[in-house]
């Protein structure tokens, strides 16, 4: 072996090495993060949700008041500069030049945060997303060996994020392949799985629970035709959420002074939770309640209104939200619609069409059903609600349910909040 080819083969071992210690912190910050934002929103969203049903007065005062205070840290904190949310990301991995910047960690995680626990109907999922992007785009920049590994090292943050969040490294790992990367590499496959793995650690070391437990779950084969009925709905609930989201934004981008923005956003808020108190913040505390006892839940006309009225409502307020100033995404909104749309589906079919399906099921194939055809992701959104409720016996049927809303929704609209742009469309 001459001089040369000892050269390249140490040069090419250092820069493995320096990848996977570069991997091993963006998992460990990422995740940390992530698991520090989530409980944290949790223990907040739960104390002033509290405050919201002793005194109804507050569902006025806490929706202008967190949208005031983002704006206020957006306006003065850090200098005018606006949250895309992951558009931000793609930007950056299809540009070597444009780079996140490092504010992009405390701005997500501060106003993510605000959000939701504030009442902004969204979840933090693409605020952690963002912020833990942003951790591997900084690493990125540290040594010159790591810029041709841009995107494979932003995707290892974001990887790490969603583990944290959801429980699921396949989760993580295929939400980096299938929305951010849409492609695999060598680099890809290491600096990934290094920092899920990390992440996974990490989750077990501070003993974190799945988000909604679930127990005894089982399902027929005469299910079947419901649950492609349920995939179908589910694709045009998640186009309703797409639209609103897109139309919202567009009409409040024409209100040229802000604060009228949070006065607008503020009311359709405050009123719609007056209404539904479900719809207030993340929504997993309305998602817990239908899972305690699903399959025993008798049909009213009262439940049916309620739920049809939650299903409308829902999209507008998120939408409200983010058009306002508010900081998130559709992903914790998708899985609230997926719950409440598989639960009522599932209560119709049993009570007028003696069907004798599965509520439970319904609810967690919903949720599903409604990611997958909202980031048109399917594998994510199945390994995603495996994870959240730590049960994988819905397997096939959520595979199936997830490429049935997904194309449902690509031939309907052939865009997600996250692909969409003003030029696709014409």
């Amino acid at each position: 072996m001459n001089n040369t080819t000892k050269i390249k083969k140490n040069y090419r071992f250092i820069k493995v090495q320096k990848l996977v210690i570069v991997s091993i912190l963006i998992g460990f910050l990422s995740a940390f993060l992530g698991v520090i934002l989530k409980n944290t929103t949790e223990y907040y969203e739960e104390i002033f949700f509290h405050k919201t049903v002793v005194n109804p007065i507050f569902l006025v005062v806490f929706p202008v008041f967190g949208l005031s205070i983002i704006y206020f840290l957006r306006e003065y904190v850090f200098k005018k500069k606006e949250n895309k949310g992951i558009k931000e990301v793609f930007e950056s991995t299809n540009s070597p030049s444009n780079n996140l910047p490092s504010y992009k960690i405390p701005s997500h995680f501060i106003n993510g945060l605000l959000t939701v626990v504030f009442g902004g109907s969204t979840g933090i999922e693409v605020s952690t997303v963002v912020a833990s992007a942003t951790i591997g785009s900084v690493a990125q920049r540290k040594q010159n060996v790591f810029r041709q590994y841009k995107t494979e090292l932003i995707c290892a943050g974001v990887a790490a994020g969603i583990t944290a969040l959801f429980s699921s490294p396949i989760a993580g790992l295929l939400f980096s392949l299938e929305v951010i990367s849409r492609k695999v590499t060598r680099a890809f496959i290491l600096t990934n799985l290094i920092a899920v793995s990390i992440a996974f650690g990490l989750l077990h070391l501070l003993d974190e629970k799945p988000l909604f437990a679930v127990h005894n779950m089982t399902w027929h084969l005469r299910a079947i035709p419901y649950f492609i009925l349920l995939g179908i709905i589910a694709g045009i609930n998640s186009v309703y959420l797409t639209r609103c989201v897109l139309f919202f934004k567009a009409q409040f981008s024409k209100i040229k002074v802000h604060y009228y923005k949070i006065i607008f956003g503020s009311v359709i808020l405050s009123v719609s939770l007056f209404v539904f108190p479900q719809l207030y913040g993340e929504g997993y505390h309305a998602i817990k309640t239908i899972f305690i006892n699903p399959n025993g839940m008798v049909l009213s006309l009262s439940m049916v209104l309620t739920f049809i009225g939650i299903l409308v409502l829902k999209p507008i307020v998120t939408s409200a939200t983010l058009a306002s100033g508010g900081d998130g995404g559709v992903f914790a909104p998708s899985l609230f619609i997926g719950a409440f749309l598989g639960l009522l589906l599932a209560l119709i079919l049993n009570q007028y069409f003696n069907a004798n399906v599965i509520p439970i099921n319904f609810v967690i194939i919903g949720m599903a059903a409604v990611l997958s055809a909202s980031i048109h992701a399917p594998f994510t959104a199945l390994f995603l609600v495996c994870g959240l409720t730590n049960d994988y016996t819905l397997f096939l049927p959520i595979l199936v349910v997830c490429l049935i809303s997904k194309y449902t929704a690509k031939l309907i609209y052939p865009f997600t909040v996250y692909s969409y742009s003003p030029s696709l469309a014409k």
